[in-house]
């Protein structure tokens, strides 16, 4: 006689998950549930569904770090629960986010004395380092304004179209225009010649850009700097130059050492720098820093007490985790430069494999600069049958997360494919990723062009033999129909 009992509702031991109850039936999506669950449960659960998400290692979009030692993932596991503003409780994590400053600023060239320390912020990314240097900006502008007896009420900064959204956030919140050098075919980064034109009484500052999203194409500072400063000297304005280094700040110094980009240019006032990116460190780190204090200015400054001693504060947060703070000194001191110029040699050779490899196949057109951050931007020689977009979605299915889009403002008909190549990307990955795309386009070829005219829209005079329309007037089977259901069946 077999025995068994219904399912107990109050039974919360769970020696297997997939043996419970919570298995079979929905987790509450929109309101915290009435009852607890078991915890290995609550893990499983969650852990199944996170399957759904790409592998992050094969998303070739993003620039931001997936993979770090497992010594500095304990570092970072031990200090999870450490709150970084509690600089009084933990004097040590401020002092190494103060050693990250410093190194930042001497990679930059920044005009420091012997014994004199740099001015400089960890923050969540890049995006809260723009605004930060943008308010630095709006200050120091508006200051000079009013001591001169001038309006100060209609602040603009100039960009090129291929900026980052953090800079359109920066200028709507804060109640700054956004002046943009549109882009065209061929040339996707900002002109310099035209952004200084561009520049008046009322600009805060020209941003540029050490690496642009699009292409990863570095701007050319050192021309932006020579052309400012005589038009600087010709107005009398002191109009300044924030570098936006999110992705090719912790490129450049490693990889084109002589390029003048940094705080040897005069007008160069603040950069910032993703150190989740290129600075090899997990989300969310970055920094800004400034060239002085001077351009800084102390009433954006606050100072605490609530937590036990003075402490001076410039981010637009107040709590965030020390985790990645402390993983970025690891990966300083464990690198080094020799360790980091290694890295990015690596990162700038597979990126050549890659393009080498795309090259040989000869349907794509490359977009992306030799010199720059190491990815590598394409487009289809002929989107006449499939495009880019056909392209991306495809290479999903072989696990690649390659992105496709279109560019910005008056080159928004040119569509391109970025794959990122990142610390961890191999060239065997790289050589992988090519016989994949070249499958990819093998497989489209064989099929139908995706942008064949409905035939309902085309010219009585252009429909193709295969088209039938019977005497009631409704069409019938076209060769396009009859071969997708030859494909499916």
């Amino acid at each position: 006689m077999v025995l068994s009992r219904p399912p107990s509702d109050t039974d919360v031991s769970v020696h297997s998950t997939f043996a419970s109850r919570y298995v079979r039936s929905s987790l509450p999506r929109y309101r915290m549930p009435e009852s607890s669950i078991p915890k290995e449960a609550a893990y499983q659960i969650i852990n199944d569904e996170l399957m759904l998400d790409g592998n992050p290692r094969l998303n070739l979009a993003s620039f931001v770090t997936t993979w770090m030692e497992p010594e500095c993932d304990k570092l970072i596991m031990a200090s999870i629960n450490k709150n970084y503003v509690d600089m009084d409780e933990y004097p040590v994590t401020t002092e190494l986010q103060n050693r990250c400053v410093n190194m930042i600023a001497h990679l930059f060239h920044a005009p420091l004395g012997e014994s004199e320390t740099a001015v400089g912020v960890g923050t969540v990314g890049s995006s809260e380092a723009i605004m930060l240097a943008g308010l630095a900006f709006k200050r120091r502008w508006q200051n000079r304004r009013k001591a001169e007896g001038k309006p100060f009420d209609k602040p603009n900064i100039i960009t090129g179209a291929n900026v980052q959204v953090c800079w359109e956030k920066f200028a709507r919140y804060f109640e700054v225009e956004l002046k943009e050098v549109k882009l065209r075919e061929g040339y996707y980064v900002m002109d310099p010649e035209q952004a200084v034109e561009m520049v008046d009484e009322n600009t805060i500052c020209v941003a540029a850009i050490l690496g642009s999203t699009l292409n990863g194409e570095f701007e050319d500072v050192k021309l932006i700097n020579d052309l400012l400063d005589a038009k600087n000297r010709e107005t009398g304005w002191d109009t300044p130059i924030h570098v936006d280094a999110a992705s090719g700040g912790f490129i450049a110094p490693f990889l084109y050492p002589e390029l003048e980009w940094d705080f040897r240019l005069p007008w160069v006032k603040s950069i910032n720098v993703s150190g989740h990116k290129y600075g090899l460190v997990y989300p969310g780190i970055g920094w800004c820093v400034w060239r002085t204090k001077d351009d800084l200015p102390d009433d954006l400054i606050f100072h605490i007490n609530y937590l036990g001693a003075d402490q001076p504060t410039f981010t637009l947060n107040f709590s965030k985790g020390s985790s990645q703070v402390i993983a970025q000194y690891y990966q300083l001191i464990r690198h080094g430069f020799e360790g980091y110029r290694n890295i990015m040699e690596n990162c700038h050779e597979n990126a050549m494999v890659l393009k080498d490899g795309l090259d040989k196949t000869g349907r794509f057109n490359v977009v992306s600069k030799d010199q720059g951050v190491p990815l590598v931007a394409f487009s289809l020689k002929d989107s006449t049958r499939h495009d880019e977009f056909e392209i991306s979605d495809m290479l999903r299915r072989f696990g690649w997360i390659v992105p496709a889009y279109t560019m910005p403002a008056d080159a928004q008909h040119v569509t391109v494919l970025r794959v990122v190549i990142r610390e961890e990307f191999s060239r065997t990955l790289a050589e992988r990723l090519v016989l994949d795309i070249d499958k990819v386009m093998c497989q489209l070829d064989a099929l139908p062009s995706s942008k064949i005219t409905p035939p309902a829209l085309l010219p009585a005079a252009t429909l193709p033999n295969t088209v039938v329309v019977a005497n009631n007037g409704h069409l019938e089977k076209t060769e396009l129909d009859t071969h997708k259901q030859s494909m499916t069946e």
